[in-house]
């Protein structure tokens, strides 16, 4: 948190600091699941809205509470979740695609 918030420092507590570690390890552990089973759709969708939630969370915090600056403890998660979202985005076509072919399959 220290690394993060250091436009309002102050406004950041322990209990916060220890509920965005949770948070994050919460968030990677889902994630490693998906890395697991890449084929699972639930978990792919969850997954990509995690992303999601920490480029929002981030930019809230950067553009809207004015509580991080732009510095590269917060532009590197903001890379991050970036660049997994249009990834995943691009993987969920080909996600789509093996599902459509695996129903004709079927049929």
């Amino acid at each position: 948190s220290e690394k993060l918030y250091t436009a309002s420092p102050g406004l950041v507590n322990g209990l916060q600091a220890r509920t965005f570690g949770v948070w994050t390890l919460l968030s990677s552990v889902i994630r490693c699941l998906c890395a697991i089973d890449i084929r699972n759709r639930t978990l792919y969708h969850i997954t990509l809205f995690t992303f999601f939630l920490a480029l929002v969370h981030f930019l809230s915090e950067v553009f809207i509470y004015h509580t991080a600056a732009l510095t590269i403890g917060v532009m590197a998660p903001l890379m991050v979740a970036s660049f997994s979202i249009l990834g995943m985005l691009i993987g969920l076509q080909y996600l789509e695609v093996e599902a459509l072919s695996q129903n004709k399959k079927k049929n």
